[in-house]
């Protein structure tokens, strides 16, 4: 019997793949068999290893500035066909940045337009392998946030795309869905797992009485894109442990 969750000869691109959740997505597809390529900003992947917990054993860097709105046509030239494309980018800006036309553009640019962009330079990619594309977003699409504006309105942006584009790509035999993860240690999290009254009291919301982990995330990615989740588009899987159910 095949293993559905067998990825071997299968190319994957996971933007956003050089930290955190991405870093984890990827590494669970490379731990399958996949081909797998992230992308950072910073100019080379030894960069990370100090300032992130990253682990790139087995996989290609290349180097990615979503700032910049151009960036992501390069990407049609690089991958002339993908099996599996993961959009893992995010930013956000604390102390109430987002509230001012400069912070809200750039989390705005980074978490919603890019997203848009890097899956219109890749549509022909992903048509060509009737590919899958997943679109990691957050469980704040859902619920208001705390002095972050344009963070919560742009998940909620992406897990509204998701819908769209699962709809309007099928057609093309691309399946799109995304994944909301709740808390997640990460360096956007920071500012509260950083902290252990902050970290208690959010525990204390979460039913599973744990955070989430990448690994969490990359078996939620495994899942929507293999063969099992062959009749679910346009779908967006929140993983929190519990912490939206009430």
């Amino acid at each position: 019997m095949t293993d559905p969750l067998d990825f071997s000869g299968k190319r994957v691109l996971v933007i956003g793949g050089s930290s955190g959740i991405g870093n984890g997505i990827a590494q669970g597809f490379r731990a399958r068999g996949a081909e797998v390529t992230v992308t950072g900003t910073r100019p080379d992947a030894g960069d990370y290893l100090e300032a992130e917990d990253s682990d790139f054993a087995g996989l290609a860097y290349r180097q990615l500035d979503l700032f910049d709105r151009d960036a992501a046509e390069g990407l049609a030239d690089q991958f002339p066909f993908l099996d599996v494309l993961v959009q893992c980018q995010g930013i956000v800006r604390y102390k109430r940045q987002e509230f001012e036309r400069e912070g809200w553009d750039d989390v705005i640019d980074v978490n919603l337009n890019s997203v848009m962009d890097v899956a219109r330079a890749l549509h022909a990619a992903l048509a060509e392998n009737d590919g899958a594309m997943i679109v990691v977003s957050s469980v704040a699409a859902f619920n208001a946030t705390i002095g972050t504006p344009a963070y919560a309105a742009s998940k909620a942006g992406a897990a509204s795309l998701v819908k769209t584009l699962g709809e309007a790509w099928a057609r093309d035999g691309i399946r799109v869905n995304g994944i909301a993860p709740g808390l997640v240690p990460t360096k956007l999290t920071s500012v509260t797992t950083d902290h252990p009254e902050r970290l208690e009291a959010s525990l204390s919301r979460i039913p599973l009485r744990r955070m989430g982990t990448p690994e969490d995330m990359a078996g939620a990615a495994l899942f929507l894109a293999s063969p099992l989740a062959d009749y679910i588009t346009g779908q967006t899987l929140v993983v929190d442990g519990g912490l939206t159910l009430s």
